[in-house]
Order: structure tokens, then C-alpha cells, then sequence
């Protein structure tokens, strides 16, 4: 089933508020500048209402699609596409209770590149959401194509920052803990990469 054309649909204006709190989101992790334990805290707690409120959308969009007989596309593809965006938010809520848990004040600057890196993901989402909830199925490839590209460099960038922290740092104990908030951080990219996928998913089958 297609999108009909008109006004955006319930399910598109969900999708819709979900990439918004997912780019509110990054765009926050991206500003702060985290000095100390309790800014830390902060930072996790201010994380912690944003994975909030984006359970909240999947809470709403799941109930929409139990009680709708009609959907624009595919109820399955809405909520898989639903699902893949809040693991992104469930990844970077858990990146935050790394920080907090291992106590990082002085984020490294390959934690920062991948930060920049997921910032990034989250605006070309935004824009392919975009394209999806205005039925302009075949305007999204350039924007998955750009989502790949961005996963193709985070998985460089891992290899660089882990062979950077085995160079340099000394403490067993904060190799491991730097290398799992690395690895992360690479989690969320490939699962940005997923958002990609379903929407390359959904172009094909209403095409």
C-alpha cells in the first residue's frame, strides 16, 4: 500500500516528532561541554527525558497501528522504521551511563568525531522522514546513500581511535573502558545504518 497524496497522515506526523527528539537530542549531546561529575549527571539525566519522551512516540505509534485498519504503508514497515529510530535513542542514552558509569569529564577527541559523526546521521534522517511523510518516495536515496557513507567512516574512525588508545594510554582499565564507549558509539551509526536500510526497504516495495 502507498502513501495517498494530501495532508501528512497520523503515522508521518509520529515519524515526524520522533526524528525531531532524535535530532533535539544530538544537537544537545553535541553542545555540552562536560567539565565534571556533576555536569555528568546532568548530561545523563537530560538524555534520560529524551529516551523518555521517544518511548513515549513508540508507546503512541504502536497504538495507532493496533487500532487502524488503513495505513499508508505497510504497518510492519512503519513499525520496524518506529523501532530503528528509537534504538538510536536507546544507544545514545546508553553511551551517557557509560560516561556517567566510568566517570568521563574529558571526552577524547575521537568520542567527540563520532558524536559529530552520529549529529550528522540524525539531520540526513531527518531530512529522508521528511521526504517519506511528503510521499516523495524516490527524493530519500540521496539522503540513505549519505547515511551509509557516514557508517563507512565511523567504521574507520573506530579502527583509528582503538589503535590511537592501545598506542597511547597505559591503564589497562581505561583502555577498556574508552574502548567499549568507542565501540558504542559505533553501535549507534550502525544502527542509523538500519534506519537506512528500512527506508531503502520501504522505496522498493512502493515504488
Amino acid at each position: 500500500m502507498v502513501f495517498s497524496k494530501g495532508k501528512k497522515d497520523k503515522f508521518s506526523e509520529l515519524l515526524l516528532k520522533i526524528t525531531n527528539n532524535l535530532q533535539q537530542t544530538t544537537k544537545y549531546c553535541l553542545k555540552q561541554k562536560i567539565t565534571n561529575h556533576h555536569e555528568l549527571q546532568l548530561f545523563l539525566e537530560t538524555v534520560k527525558e529524551f529516551e523518555t519522551t521517544g518511548d513515549s512516540f513508540i508507546h503512541i505509534i504502536t497504538k495507532e497501528l493496533n487500532s487502524t485498519f488503513i495505513t499508508p504503508i505497510d504497518r510492519e514497515d512503519i513499525l520496524q522504521l518506529a523501532v530503528d529510530l528509537d534504538d538510536i535513542l536507546d544507544g545514545i542514552e546508553h553511551i551517557a551511563a557509560l560516561l556517567e558509569m566510568y566517570s568521563v569529564t574529558n571526552l577524547t577527541e575521537h568520542m567527540k568525531k563520532f558524536i559529530v559523526i552520529i549529529d550528522q546521521c540524525s539531520i540526513e534522517i531527518s531530512h529522508a522522514i521528511e521526504c517519506l511523510s511528503q510521499k516523495k518516495l524516490q527524493e530519500i536515496s540521496p539522503y540513505s546513500l549519505k547515511i551509509k557513507e557516514l557508517e563507512s567512516n565511523s567504521d574507520n574512525l573506530l579502527r583509528l581511535a582503538v589503535k590511537n588508545l592501545f598506542a597511547v594510554v597505559k591503564d589497562p582499565i581505561k583502555i577498556i573502558q574508552h574502548k567499549d564507549i568507542y565501540e558504542s558509539l559505533e553501535g549507534i551509526v550502525d544502527d542509523c545504518r538500519k534506519v537506512s536500510n528500512t527506508l531503502d526497504s520501504i522505496v522498493m516495495k512502493n515504488a
